[in-house]
């Protein structure tokens, strides 16, 4: 039998009973990602390409929320690469639980986001902070694929941009 900390999560999209979870994991998890309320966060869901979220028998452990161009954002990253960029998958931000990280769950949801994406042209875009400090998200998006592509300085947060190349259809 295997442990469940080997079962693979389902990867699936984002469902309105699913908010005050992912509300709860991405507050646990600033300053990597923004603070949000259940309203800016439900906004920027509703405004997403895609919200794909990590589902461990029942219960979500992760999500991955990815933008797209052309939407209305009040963010200095979105501005920084939508300026240099026509077409993307901007991942604004993804969370994992903490009773689930080092489970390979930030990278089942890239999968599913890759897969997803296959064949669109649409290149990948995220930001990583470089103040604070987040050696392993760094670490995680460079073994993805990502490169840096950029630095901006706003102030209290110092960030990397990144980007993986589009993936052809299969």
């Amino acid at each position: 039998m295997r442990s469940e900390t080997a079962v693979a999560p389902k990867i699936r999209p984002f469902e309105p009973g699913d908010l005050s979870a992912l509300l709860a994991m991405n507050n646990a998890a600033v300053p990597a990602v923004s603070e949000a309320t259940a309203e800016k966060l439900l906004d920027l869901i509703n405004a997403a390409l895609v919200c794909l979220v990590a589902e461990r028998n029942g219960t979500a452990v992760g999500f991955l929320l990815c933008l797209s161009e052309g939407i209305e954002y009040d963010s200095p990253n979105y501005h920084w690469l939508s300026e240099r960029y026509s077409k993307f998958a901007y991942t604004d931000r993804i969370c994992v639980d903490e009773s689930a990280r080092g489970q390979k769950i930030g990278d089942a949801m890239y999968g599913a986001l890759f897969n997803k994406m296959a064949g669109s042209g649409r290149t990948f875009l995220c930001e990583v902070n470089e103040r604070p400090p987040n050696p392993g998200s760094l670490r995680f998006h460079n073994r993805l694929g990502f490169e840096e592509i950029g630095k901006a300085d706003n102030g209290k947060v110092a960030v990397i941009y990144m980007q993986r190349d589009p993936k052809p259809a299969d």
